[in-house]
């Protein structure tokens, strides 16, 4: 990684061929996404935001050329201009000035949050859409008797009233993954250990535990579900952000072994309920500050 962190910085036909090659690939890799989206944001944390916007348009142009050869078509390179690049470049731009990744990652969260409350206001219920595009795998699914008729419709109706929500807070998820990656090169290269500092203190604030709170009670009391469905999975994204911070910090306190958190990652990825509860942990941890109280406690017993 610092090896092809170096190559980015080398210049910008290497950052954009880095960017344009790997989100191409994506479409078969999708992580590789995430090294497009680093690019555009390491060339940016760095270097500003004039030379991210001229890293986007030679990746863009590039993306373009590859897209056109191999598939007839310019529009991939214009989604993953809009869909990779353009966020984490306005995020990078956001934290080199602000020097802030809990603002940062805030200002991320009201992003999607403004993408929903969007699509609710210019679409009405986007659940119609959802609908119109799952349906078909519901047939398929039928048809193969998979699934039967009624506990089918029951499931993708559930499944069509989240979408909105889990479409936002994968966005959100992507750019500051993304973003995150980009400052740990950044880190590696220039500041070594930086990015962990940074994160293992990341903290959303209140605000968002509170209206996280106030949108699950919107849930369950079903009053409004649809626009709460579509908004409480963005504020769900930052806690789980906060709890994996407080995972993080909590070892480096502690001095534990790297392994217990490589395993809570296979967890999450193997047992998606493990990331509900990484969520509660940051939701925890916004009011009892649990780092804090941790390493005053480890200060005080050293």
């Amino acid at each position: 990684m610092k090896a092809l962190a170096h190559f980015v910085m080398r210049g910008y036909s290497q950052a954009a061929l880095v960017a344009a090659v790997s989100a191409l690939l994506s479409m078969l890799m999708p992580l590789l996404g995430l090294i497009s989206s680093a690019s555009v944001g390491l060339v940016t944390l760095r270097n500003g935001a004039r030379a991210g916007i001229l890293l986007m348009l030679l990746s863009t142009l590039g993306a373009g050329v590859f897209a056109w050869l191999a598939l007839g078509s310019l529009w991939p390179a214009l989604g993953v201009l809009l869909v990779f690049w353009l966020p984490v470049w306005a995020l990078a731009v956001v934290l080199r000035l602000g020097r802030s990744l809990d603002l940062t990652v805030q200002l991320a969260g009201l992003g999607g949050l403004l993408l929903v409350i969007a699509l609710f206001t210019l679409v009405g219920d986007p659940t119609d859409y959802w609908h119109q595009l799952l349906e078909p795998v519901r047939q398929s699914l039928l048809k193969d008797g998979l699934v039967e008729a009624d506990s089918s419709q029951a499931m993708f109706a559930e499944i069509e009233r989240w979408m909105t929500g889990a479409f936002a807070a994968g966005l959100v998820l992507q750019s500051l993954v993304g973003l995150f990656l980009a400052r740990w090169w950044q880190a590696v290269l220039f500041n070594p250990g930086g990015f962990g500092q940074e994160f293992r203190a990341l903290g959303v604030g209140r605000v968002v535990g509170g209206l996280f709170l106030v949108l699950l009670g919107w849930v369950l009391m079903g009053a409004g579900a649809g626009a709460a469905a579509g908004l409480l999975p963005v504020s769900g994204v930052l806690l789980l952000l906060q709890g994996l911070a407080v995972a993080h910090g909590v070892r480096h306190i502690r001095n534990a072994p790297r392994g217990w958190l490589i395993g809570l990652y296979v967890l999450m990825v193997f047992m998606p309920q493990m990331g509900l509860l990484v969520a509660c942990l940051g939701l925890v941890d916004v009011w009892l500050d649990i780092r804090g109280r941790m390493a005053r406690r480890t200060s005080k017993s050293g």
